[in-house]
């Protein structure tokens, strides 16, 4: 099961409740009450820019919103990103850990940082868009779009695995409900996981359910809008339930103490039969 210290104390975080500095969204593994998942989203003006050190871990700068530059171990890696999440697959930068970075951006826009802490120090790289794998998951009213920019297998991370999933309004996303909070070499991995949330269009809304695996265990039902954050220190997680007529993004970001960098799942046993 997960081991970390603590739980986090809130499982739901609405849009600017955990805002600090320069971050509309700031999840530290500290400030969590885990110890591995990490995730920031920065918004910079016309002409700003946003240092930071990377610390401990390592880090994906993704562009939601805009275009920007990221400059780290002497060299700037130029990143075209895109008008929104719901437009298009973007480019992305790797940060290593021990690092001093730089984000800036022209025109402005929004940014993610997805970080995990890690051991080896990898090389900062350039993520191109073309590269990145997308897939269609589920079918009928379960089918959505994953684009495995920093899956296991796809990028070469230290410990981060990062993904983006886009809903179409009225379907169901994250479903089965799915676990990974035991390790079970070959058929589970133990990982903290933060949900990201953008909604297109105004007013629009989403559901996220997470049950609990265990006794004591994670257990929400929450109306999420644009902005917010779930945190999944364990249990089942799933469905993500997209209001119709409002597509429903999603980035995921995850990280454990396995040895080994992996995305292994298991799913509920009551949600399976049927499922294509």
């Amino acid at each position: 099961m997960n081991s970390g210290p603590s739980r986090p104390t809130r499982l739901h975080l609405p849009a600017g409740s955990a805002a600090h500095g320069p971050y509309a969204l700031r999840v530290d593994p500290k400030q969590a009450g885990w110890e591995h998942s990490a995730l920031r989203v920065l918004t910079l003006g016309p002409g700003e820019t946003h240092s930071f050190e990377s610390g401990d871990s390592e880090w994906v700068v993704l562009p939601l919103a805009g275009a920007c530059s990221v400059r780290v171990d002497g060299e700037v890696l130029e990143l075209l990103g895109r008008d929104s999440v719901f437009t298009a697959v973007t480019d992305f930068a790797y940060v290593p850990r021990d690092a001093h970075a730089q984000i800036a951006s022209g025109a402005g826009g929004r940014f993610a940082l997805a970080g995990a802490k890690c051991e080896r120090r990898l090389p900062a790289r350039y993520g191109p868009a073309p590269e990145v794998p997308v897939e269609t998951r589920g079918s009928g009213n379960r089918a959505r779009q994953v684009r495995n920019f920093a899956a296991a297998g796809a990028f070469a991370c230290d410990r981060l695995i990062a993904v983006e999933v886009v809903t179409p309004g009225g379907n169901w996303s994250s479903y089965p409900p799915h676990k990974h909070d035991e390790h079970r070499p070959g058929a589970e991995s133990v990982l903290e996981e933060i949900y990201y949330y953008e909604i297109a269009g105004p007013h629009g809304l989403a559901y996220q359910r997470i049950s609990p695996s265990r006794p004591g265990g994670a257990e929400l039902l929450a109306e999420v809008r644009d902005g917010d954050a779930v945190l999944v220190p364990d249990g089942w997680h799933g469905p993500s339930i997209a209001q119709p007529g409002h597509d429903l993004y999603y980035l995921n970001v995850m990280a454990g103490p396995g040895a080994e960098r992996e995305w292994k799942i298991s799913f509920h046993p009551d949600h399976t039969e049927g499922y294509a």
